[in-house]
């Protein structure tokens, strides 16, 4: 659980002077410092943290056991009581004073998520952009989206009706690998919003960028013990994260939701989950082939492909599929690698070596069954031990393991067609329905199209940061890419239960002891149709 008591700088002494051996990285005491927020339990050995880009150790981490988490519930409950008794309006000037915080500070923390996640540092800006938007947008509309809402009563005038919203009580969040910082702040600033506490669990990889964020949220004026960080496997502590949330947040892959899903149910208690995506994106006839090229550099390469909306196929039209070929596979060559603390380089490395093993056993698989390499296609260990070539492919067929399955990482596969339709139903053609792209001159088209594309979020002209970065449209996925929604009003509202509420004065709903029940009904049945009729109902 949590600590409150200061850190001991020499708890990282082992460690190198900077983080992971990258140049430029915080300082191993400033690693430890932020580690000594949490406690592990007696028999659970701490675990070490390696940097991506180097392979070196970052810092030691304690890994809590199921005593700890139920301890962390605990607290968290016990602090949940009295911000629960806050007004929206406290929590969301918290909001805004660590949103503020967050873009003055965020020189360090790009260097964490660098350091941790390997990303390239315009990767690592797109996480503390998004995380200053979601802080943003909270911090100005909570008040409003849960305030009491009026509502008709069934007799006008005598009937008074309302809809009341109440924090769900602690919620467990167990956030993800790839995207540290962003994704945190997704989950656990609407929960802090709406009144609740939260244990969260992030992954042991990642685990520095939760935990600078959560130490800025305390300077911010969140109360201490608010927000608990709990580290540790899954296998490990899971079971006291379901058994004691009030409603679980996860984003991971389809298998372990659909577990914590049926393991959680059985507890009548809520849950929302982000799982895998298969995303496609489909280039139009009359689509701006440079502009296209360019923006699929993004949508696929992005924190080298670690990201659960990044684009893994693309369907061309036949008419600029060459055309658009050429010019992707050009980009492509031209990004440029690298693990250094600036902005340099155009992507990083990956993050584990298990991910290195599925995006090399992926294209190696592709290339033994006859798809076409246009560029890429191998590791680059010259650079680091994670870094892999962005790799294009063609002439994918069903039976190679890229064509279904999600790689997760920088590998990509071009289609053509010929039919608008048939790349809508080969773009719906998957068990996953996270993200989606389509490119066009033609905004209406564009937006039709996106309507028949079975995901939760479509993005136009773009691969899919105009619907990440805006943080008033509901973010999620169809099929097997999830249940529920983060982000706008939808990402609020999950973390409360509603209330019902109605005053009846005068006349009661049951007849009156001297009319007739079949009387009463019809004069009922009469007032009902003229109700109809009034406005607002």
């Amino acid at each position: 659980m949590t600590r409150t008591s200061p850190a001991d700088p020499a708890a990282g002494q082992d460690l190198p002077s900077t983080v992971g051996g990258v140049a430029g990285a915080p300082t191993a005491a400033r690693a430890a410092a932020l580690v000594a927020r949490v406690t592990g339990g007696a028999d659970a050995a701490p675990v070490r943290m390696l940097a991506p880009f180097t392979g070196q150790p970052v810092t030691s981490l304690p890994q809590a056991d199921d005593g700890e988490v139920r301890a962390a519930f605990a607290a968290a409950r016990e602090a949940q009581r009295e911000w629960s008794a806050t007004s929206v309006a406290q929590r969301q000037r918290f909001l805004v004073r660590l949103h503020d915080l967050l873009l003055d500070r965020q020189a360090e923390v790009l260097d964490l998520v660098q350091v941790e996640a390997g990303k390239a540092r315009i990767d690592a800006f797109d996480e503390v952009s998004a995380t200053a938007l979601v802080a943003a947008f909270y911090g100005k509309h909570s008040a409003k989206i849960l305030s009491p809402r009026r509502q008709a009563g069934v007799i006008p005038a005598l009937t008074k009706a309302g809809e009341l919203r109440h924090p769900k009580g602690v919620v467990g969040i167990i956030s993800p690998w790839n995207y540290p910082l962003a994704l945190t702040a997704m989950d656990v600033f609407p929960a802090l919003a709406a009144g609740n506490a939260v244990v969260q669990k992030p992954d042991n990889q990642t685990a520095l960028s939760a935990l600078w964020l959560q130490e800025l949220a305390e300077e911010a004026g969140l109360p201490a013990g608010l927000w608990q960080i709990v580290l540790g496997r899954g296998s490990r502590i899971g079971d006291a994260l379901v058994e004691e949330c009030d409603y679980l947040c996860f984003t991971g892959s389809t298998p372990t939701g659909k577990d914590l899903a049926s393991r959680i149910s059985r507890r009548l208690t809520g849950y929302s989950l982000e799982l895998g995506g298969k995303n496609p994106m489909i280039v139009l006839p009359d689509a701006d082939v440079a502009k296209a090229a360019t923006g699929a550099v993004t949508a696929c390469f992005s924190s080298a492909g670690q990201l659960c909306v990044s684009v893994e196929r693309i369907y061309v039209h036949e008419s600029v599929r060459e055309e658009f070929t050429r010019a992707f596979v050009a980009r492509t060559e031209a990004l440029k690698l690298g693990g250094a603390l600036d902005y340099h380089a155009g992507m990083g490395s990956l993050t584990s070596e298990s991910q290195l093993a599925t995006v090399t056993a992926h294209v190696e698989d592709a290339r033994a069954k006859g798809a076409r390499v246009l560029t890429g296609g191998r590791a680059r260990p010259d650079l680091g031990p994670l870094f892999y070539e962005p790799t294009v492919l063609t002439d994918v067929t069903p039976e190679m393991v890229p064509f279904a399955d999600e790689t997760f990482g920088p590998v990509v596969s071009i289609y053509g067609f010929t039919d608008v339709a048939d790349a809508i139903e080969r773009a719906n053609d998957t068990p996953f329905g996270l993200n989606a792209s389509v490119w066009t001159r033609n905004g209406r088209a564009g937006w039709e199209v996106g309507a028949r594309l079975k995901a939760g979020t479509v993005n136009v002209n773009e691969g899919y940061a105009a619907t990440f970065g805006t943080v008033g449209v509901p973010m999620g996925g169809m099929k097997e890419s999830g249940a529920g929604r983060r982000n706008g009003a939808e990402g609020l509202l999950k973390y409360t239960e509603a209330q019902s509420i109605a005053i009846q004065r005068g006349l009661a709903l049951r007849p009156p002891k001297p009319v007739p029940g079949s009387l009463w009904a019809r004069l009922m049945s009469v007032s009902m149709k003229l109700l109809r009729r009034l406005p607002g109902r």
